[in-house]
C-alpha cells in the first residue's frame, strides 16, 4: 500500500533531475552537473566505465549559466561530450578488429593505443569534426529545407516572400520531414537499431532515479523509453521556435531586399544560420520550462510531439543493455558523492577506466532526487 501511495505522489508531483545522457556504440554515457560517465559492453561481455570528473565552463564563468546562454553552452557541450563518447565507446566495442587492422598496416601496438587515446580527448580535432558534423546539420535542416520551400512556392505559383509566415511554415514542415525520413532510414541498420535501444535504456535508468526507487534492471524494466526532456524533443522545438523565430525577425527586419531573389535567399539562408544559436537558447528553456510544470495540461500537450517523435529514436532494450545504462547512472551518482563534487573549486579527479562484472560491482550511491533537481 505504501509503494503504491508513493508511485501516486511522484507521478502526480514529477520532476526531472539535471542528470542526462546519451546512447554510444554498446553503451551509454551519463553526465550529471559534476561527472562524466562513459560505460560501454566490452566483447568479452564485461563492462567498462570511464570516470571522470565534469568541470566546464559554466563553472568557470557564471554569466554563461544565465538563461538562453546556458541553452547554447549545452548544445556546443552536447556535441563536444558526444564527440569524445562516441570515439571512446568505438574504441572499447571494436578495440579487437581495429588492433588487427592496425598492426596489419605495420602500427606497433603503442603507436595503435596512442592513436585511440587520442580519439578521447577534447581537442582542436575534435572541435574540427564539430564543425563539419555542424556544417553538414546546417545544409541538411537549414539549406536543403529553405530551398525546397522556395521551389515548392514557384511551382504552385505562389508569391511566398521571406517576410510572409507560408514560407517559413512550409521551410518547417520540410525539415520535420528530412528529420523524421534521416532517422527512420537508418533505423533500420543493425548497428543504429541497436543505439537506439541504447537509448531506450537511457531513458529507463533515468526514469528509475527519478522516481526515487534502486537502480537494479528488476525496476528499470517497468519505465517507458520515453521522456520529456530527450535531445529528440530538444529538436521539436528547435523546429517549432525557428518557425516562428524566422517568421517574426524577416517581417521586422528587410534582409537583402534589393538583391536579385537567388542572392536574397542565399543571404537569408547565412541569417538563420546566425540565428540558430538564440534559437536553442529559447528551445532549452522551454524543454526546461515545459518539464517543471510537466502536470499541467498545456505542458503535456508540448511535450507530446517530441515525445511521438521519441517512438522512432528509441526502441525497447534487453537486461543487459540496461544493465549498462545503470552502471553508468550509478557511477556518476557515486563519484558525485564520494568527492562530493558540487562543492569543488577546480578539478580535483582525473580520467580513469575500469572494470566491471556486473551491476552490485558499483558502490551503491545515497544520493537522492532533491539533490539534482533541474
Amino acid at each position: 500500500m505504501k509503494s503504491t501511495l508513493k508511485r501516486i505522489i511522484l507521478m502526480t508531483t514529477k520532476q526531472y533531475t539535471s542528470i542526462g545522457g546519451q546512447a554510444v556504440i554498446e553503451g551509454v554515457m551519463m553526465r550529471s552537473p559534476n561527472a562524466f560517465v562513459v560505460a560501454v559492453r566490452k566483447p568479452d561481455g564485461s563492462i567498462r566505465l570511464r570516470r571522470d570528473q565534469w568541470y566546464g565552463l559554466s563553472k568557470k564563468l557564471d554569466f554563461l549559466k544565465k538563461p538562453f546562454l546556458r541553452g547554447v553552452l549545452m548544445l556546443i557541450e552536447t556535441m563536444a561530450n558526444g564527440l569524445v563518447s562516441l570515439n571512446y565507446s568505438a574504441n572499447i566495442a571494436m578495440a579487437e578488429e581495429e588492433r588487427e587492422k592496425a598492426l596489419k598496416k605495420g602500427k606497433t601496438l603503442e603507436e595503435f593505443e596512442a592513436s585511440q587515446k587520442k580519439k578521447e580527448k577534447v581537442d582542436l580535432a575534435t572541435f574540427l569534426t564539430m564543425a563539419v558534423s555542424f556544417a553538414f546539420g546546417i545544409g541538411l535542416f537549414v539549406f536543403l529545407p529553405h530551398a525546397v520551400a522556395f521551389f515548392i512556392g514557384d511551382m504552385l505559383g505562389k508569391d511566398w516572400t521571406l517576410d510572409s509566415f507560408a514560407f517559413h511554415a512550409v521551410d518547417g514542415v520540410v525539415k520535420a520531414l528530412i528529420f523524421v525520413g534521416y532517422i527512420w532510414g537508418i533505423s533500420f541498420i543493425k548497428d543504429v537499431y541497436r543505439v537506439f535501444q541504447y537509448h531506450g535504456a537511457e531513458h529507463k535508468s533515468i526514469a528509475t532515479f527519478e522516481a526515487g526507487m534502486e537502480l537494479t534492471v528488476d525496476n528499470a524494466r517497468k519505465f517507458t523509453t520515453l521522456h520529456p526532456r530527450c535531445g529528440t524533443s530538444f529538436i521539436f522545438f528547435l523546429i517549432l521556435i525557428s518557425i516562428i523565430l524566422f517568421s517574426a525577425v524577416f517581417t521586422l527586419i528587410p534582409v537583402g531586399t534589393n538583391l536579385p531573389p537567388i542572392l536574397r535567399h542565399v543571404v537569408a539562408v547565412f541569417f538563420k544560420v546566425a540565428l540558430m544559436l538564440p534559437i536553442a537558447g529559447i528551445s532549452y528553456e522551454l524543454i526546461k520550462f515545459s518539464g517543471r510544470c510537466s502536470t499541467q495540461w498545456w505542458a503535456k500537450a508540448m511535450a507530446a510531439p517530441g515525445m511521438l517523435l521519441q517512438k522512432l529514436t528509441t526502441k525497447e532494450p534487453d537486461d543487459q543493455q540496461l544493465e549498462v545504462a545503470l552502471s553508468s547512472i550509478r557511477a556518476v551518482l557515486y563519484l558525485e558523492e564520494k568527492y562530493n563534487l558540487k562543492d569543488a573549486k577546480q578539478k580535483i579527479i582525473n580520467v580513469e577506466e575500469i572494470d566491471i562484472t556486473r551491476l552490485t560491482d558499483i558502490e551503491a550511491s545515497n544520493a537522492t532526487i532533491k539533490e539534482f533537481l533541474e
